[in-house]
C-alpha cells in the first residue's frame, strides 16, 4: 500500500481472484523487494514490470476511498511459459509441413524430369556406338510418349529425334561413300597386279637380254623394274587392307608364333644388318589361332619399322610370352622415340614420321595400318609407348598354348 504518497506494503497474487474473494492468494512481499512498483501511475491501464529475481509481473495501482493506493502484480511466468509452448508446437508443424512439402516437392520435380532422364539414358547409348567407323545402324530413339510437342519436354524429345535421324542418315552416306572407296580400291589393286607384274617382267627380260644395252639404257630399266616391285607392294598392301575393310575371314589355324618370330627377325637381320637384333623367348612354343602369313606379315613390318626409323647401331628386342590370356608380342628399341605429335594417328594409313626418309626406305606409310588391321581381325590389341631412348610395340593375341 502506499501512504501519504509512501510505499508501506504491496501484494502478489499467484491464481485469478474468485467471485468471493477479489484476492484469495494475495502475498505479502517486502517493499524493498519490490521498490519498482512505487513508480506505477494510480489509475493507469496495468503494465508489465521486472521485480528482478522474482520475474516479470502484470502490474496496476488504484486508489481507494480513503486515499490509500493498492497495487497488485499478477505472476507471467505461466503466460509466458505457455507462450513459448505454442511457439515451439508451431515451430515443429512448420518444420513438419516443411519436410512434407519438400518430400512432394521432390517426388513432383522427380516425376515431371523423368522425360529428360530417359533422353539422357537415350544420349548416353548413342554415344556409347562407335559412330568414327564402319556402319552403324543407329536404332536408339527417344520414347514416343516423351516427344509430345504440348510440352517443352516433349519438344525436346523430339528435336532429339529428328537429330538422331539426321545424324543417322549422314552415317548411312558416309558408309555407302567409304564402301564405294574401299570397293574401286580393291577392284583397281586388283586389276593393277597384271600389269605391274608384266612391266616388272618385260623390264628384266629386256635388261637380261642376248644384246647388250647401253649403260643408261640397263640403269633405266633396273629402275623400272624396281619401281615396279614397289608399286606392286603398295598394291598388295591396299589390296590387303581393302580386304580386311569389308571384312572377309582370315584363315584360322594353329600358328607357332615362336618360329614365325625367328623367322621374322632373321629377315630383318639380313635387311637391316647395321642394327643389332635380340631375341628374348620362352622355353615353351606358344601358338595362337589365325593366319600365318597375315602374323608374319604383323611381325616383318613391325621389324622394319623400327630398321627403318631408327640409326645404324640401334639395339631392337624381340620378346614373346603369356600374360594371363593373351600372347604377348613386343617389339622394342633404343632409338630417338616417336614424336609426340604423330602417336595419335600413328596407326592410321599413310601416316609418316619422316617422309623423306620414309620414301628413300621404300616405306609406303601403311606398315602399321596394316599390323593395326590384322590385329584388329584377329580380335587382338596393339600399343605404342615411347620416349626417347626407348620405343615399345605390344601386340596381344588372345586364346594362346603353351607347349613343352
Amino acid at each position: 500500500m502506499i501512504t501519504n504518497g509512501r510505499v508501506t506494503s504491496a501484494r502478489t497474487l499467484t491464481n485469478s481472484p474468485s467471485s468471493d474473494d477479489p484476492f484469495p492468494d494475495e502475498q505479502s512481499v517486502p517493499v524493498g523487494e519490490i521498490a519498482t512498483l512505487a513508480d506505477l501511475p494510480v489509475g493507469v491501464a496495468p503494465r508489465t514490470v521486472d521485480l528482478g529475481a522474482r520475474g516479470d509481473y502484470r502490474a496496476v495501482a488504484r486508489q481507494y476511498w480513503d486515499g490509500r493506493v493498492r497495487v497488485v502484480a499478477i505472476p507471467l511466468s505461466g503466460v509466458q511459459e505457455t507462450v513459448w509452448w505454442m511457439v515451439a508446437a508451431q515451430a515443429a508443424v512448420a518444420a513438419v509441413g516443411l519436410v512434407i512439402a519438400g518430400a512432394a516437392g521432390a517426388l513432383i520435380v522427380r516425376a515431371t524430369l523423368r522425360p529428360l532422364s530417359r533422353m539422357a539414358a537415350t544420349a548416353t547409348r548413342v554415344t556409347e556406338l562407335p559412330l568414327d567407323r564402319g556402319e552403324v545402324a543407329l536404332a536408339v530413339r527417344v520414347p514416343a510418349e516423351d516427344t509430345d510437342a504440348r510440352t517443352e519436354v516433349g519438344q525436346v524429345g523430339a528435336a532429339l529425334n529428328r537429330m538422331l535421324g539426321h545424324v543417322a542418315d549422314a552415317l548411312a552416306a558416309r558408309q555407302a561413300s567409304e564402301t564405294r572407296v574401299r570397293q574401286f580400291v580393291a577392284d583397281a589393286s586388283h586389276e593393277l597386279r597384271t600389269p605391274l607384274a608384266a612391266i616388272r617382267g618385260y623390264a628384266e627380260v629386256a635388261r637380261r637380254g642376248r644384246d647388250e644395252v647401253p649403260a643408261d639404257v640397263a640403269h633405266a630399266l633396273r629402275r623400272v623394274e624396281s619401281e615396279s616391285t614397289r608399286m606392286t607392294s603398295l598394291v598388295d598392301d591396299l589390296l590387303l587392307l581393302a580386304r580386311l575393310d569389308t571384312g572377309r575371314p582370315l584363315a584360322v589355324e594353329p600358328v607357332d608364333l615362336t618360329a614365325l618370330v625367328v623367322d621374322a627377325v632373321s629377315d630383318a637381320h639380313v635387311a637391316g644388318p647395321g642394327h643389332h637384333w635380340q631375341l628374348d623367348l620362352p622355353k615353351v612354343v606358344i601358338r595362337v589361332p589365325g593366319d600365318a602369313a597375315r602374323l608374319h606379315q604383323v611381325v616383318a613390318n613391325l621389324l622394319a619399322n623400327a630398321r627403318v626409323h631408327t640409326p645404324p647401331g640401334t639395339t631392337v628386342t624381340t620378346t614373346l610370352s603369356v600374360q594371363g590370356d593373351a600372347a604377348v608380342l613386343a617389339v622394342a628399341d633404343d632409338g630417338p622415340g616417336v614424336p609426340a605429335q604423330l602417336r595419335p594417328e600413328l596407326f592410321e594409313r599413310f601416316a609418316r614420321g619422316d617422309s623423306s626418309r620414309s620414301r628413300a626406305h621404300g616405306s609406303t606409310g601403311l606398315g602399321l595400318a596394316i599390323v593395326a588391321a590384322v590385329v584388329e581381325a584377329h580380335h587382338g590389341t596393339v600399343a605404342v609407348d615411347s620416349r626417347p631412348g626407348r620405343t615399345v610395340f605390344t601386340v596381344r593375341l588372345p586364346n594362346p598354348t603353351a607347349d613343352a
